[in-house]
């Protein structure tokens, strides 16, 4: 055995340095989520104030996200194209419901060249540069593709006109949190084009849709499908589609929109067809989009106080084997078994890889493992060899079990699935122990500041009222639920006459 390759010694104190225990969730919820970012080398804090650097294996998850999405995307008809980080800031200036939404949000560029400054040596903006017009870095991108869109779309024949722009955008925040709220984020955005507004509704639902089954049968997160009110619908939309999700501490997340914007964009960038009959009509739109904020739903759904917990669908790597070993002879005959238990799982479709750093003791990687939240870690020793078996743990629940070696292939292959759908049940569970119906305005404050959810209660349909309770509680109205019978009730602060429950809840 080589000393230089196996100090045990130097490890563990590596180890105790590392691994250290997270902030439970009950003590501090806001540092435990950072600190499973950290310790799950997901993403950290870049040197621009409120943008993020994603690190390798946070952005392993996006891609798997992303991958599905645009699976789903494209098997709906929907094509891939790429438009302009910048939009002249008179873009803007055209719809103005649009521009309100995101005025108070934009990043401006001004100039084009920067210079020496000849008296000091530093780098300053050339104010000579001046650009003509200043041009804002995407806060999303309706205005530039709705003027690209009036060159793309002439006739009925080129409706409807379906594209997907995966891309990053920029709204500046004061306050941020990784994930879910970065002055950069990335994300994908639909932005279609229809003949009827029959098309364009059904385009908008049929996304709403595609969010809703990727995040229960992905990311095994329940959400809620619902509409906005119009005081929380984006801007320029006249309906917008959401799914909202619940998080371990109370809090909904919204995960994802989808947004009718009727006519209002095409008769802005004055964008018609001829229909078949001859007559020239504006078109019908839509727009849709989810961001990395996903990252951190899933972190907050999920995760526990060892780290995080990751479904086997979304997971980089569903299952890694951590040799158990003293001697390079004991490693290279555990590597071999392995090699051979990779094949059969990779066979089966399943992620895997095999852990051979002598730099670090199992136990290190074991704790390693879990606070990256992979589903399943097979532990393969000299004994294991000897017994023709393997220890499998699963992350979800910590239990481990041993298995023998020639059924390991298919045992895991049905764990994963077991995996996905417990935890998908277990976060239902909480979601539906904290839907708490209430009819008065005391009941109202009394579960938010105890329990916390998704509050189900009357509301008289005003702006004023929607605002009022937003004032005296910071709850607001995250979706009014589809397909959810009417009640008449009376709302839950003014008295007035209720046709039918919404949802509040605070919200990140």
């Amino acid at each position: 055995m080589h000393t230089n390759r196996f100090n045990y010694k130097l490890i563990n104190q590596i180890s105790f340095q590392t691994m250290s225990k997270l902030t439970k969730r009950s003590d501090d919820y806001s540092k435990w989520y950072n600190e499973v970012i950290d310790k799950a080398d997901l993403a950290e804090n870049s040197g621009v104030r409120g943008c993020m650097v994603i690190k390798p294996y946070g952005y392993s998850i996006w891609e798997k996200i992303q991958a599905e999405l645009d699976i789903k995307f494209k098997e709906t008809g929907h094509e891939n194209a790429y438009f302009p980080l910048l939009i002249p800031k008179s873009y803007f200036t055209k719809e103005a419901n649009h521009v309100d939404g995101f005025a108070k949000e934009c990043a401006v560029v001004t100039h084009y060249r920067l210079k020496t400054d000849e008296e000091t040596g530093e780098i300053v903006v050339d104010p000579d540069a001046k650009l003509e017009e200043e041009l804002i870095v995407r806060p999303t991108s309706e205005t530039i593709i709705w003027d690209t869109y009036k060159r793309w779309i002439e006739s009925y024949r080129d409706l409807p006109l379906l594209i997907n722009q995966w891309a990053n955008v920029m709204r500046w925040e004061m306050r941020t949190r990784l994930f879910l709220r970065t002055s950069e984020f990335l994300w994908q955005e639909g932005h279609t084009a229809h003949a009827t507004k029959a098309e364009a509704l059904a385009e908008a639902k049929q996304m709403h849709d595609i969010y809703a089954n990727f995040a229960e049968d992905f990311m095994a997160m329940p959400v809620i499908k619902g509409v906005k009110t119009e005081n929380e619908r984006f801007g320029g939309a006249l309906e917008t589609f959401t799914i909202e999700a619940l998080m371990q501490d109370g809090k909904a997340l919204q995960a994802g929109t989808s947004h009718f914007l009727g006519q209002n964009f095409a008769k802005a960038f004055d964008v018609k067809y001829t229909s078949k009959e001859g007559k020239r009509e504006y078109v019908w739109a839509t727009s849709w989009g989810v961001t990395t904020r996903l990252i951190g739903a899933l972190i907050m759904t999920h995760s526990d106080d060892l780290g995080l917990v990751l479904p086997p669908k979304l997971a980089p790597y569903q299952v890694v084997i951590v040799p158990i070993f003293r001697t390079e002879e004991q490693l290279d005959a555990i590597c071999s078994k392995a090699d051979e238990i990779i094949k059969e799982l990779r066979n089966k479709g399943i992620r895997v890889k095999i852990d051979k750093r002598t730099t670090h003791k199992p136990g290190w990687k074991f704790a390693e493992y879990e606070a990256k939240g992979v589903p399943v870690r097979l532990g393969l020793g000299a004994r294991d060899l000897e017994n023709g078996t393997i220890e499998v743990a699963r992350r979800d629940t910590l239990e481990k079990t041993t298995v023998e070696q020639g059924d390991v292939a298919n045992y895991i292959d049905n764990l994963l699935v077991d995996i996905q759908n417990d935890m998908f049940n277990k976060a239902k569970a909480y979601r539906d122990s904290h839907i708490t119906k209430v009819d008065t305005f005391e009941e109202f404050k009394d579960v938010l500041k105890n329990k916390g959810g998704f509050i189900s209660a009357h509301w008289d349909g005003t702006v004023e009222t929607e605002k009022k309770i937003k004032d005296l509680t910071k709850a607001t109205i995250r979706c009014i639920e589809l397909d959810v019978e009417k009640e008449d009730g009376i709302c839950v602060l003014t008295g007035k006459p209720s046709s039918k429950r919404v949802l509040f809840a605070k919200a990140y």
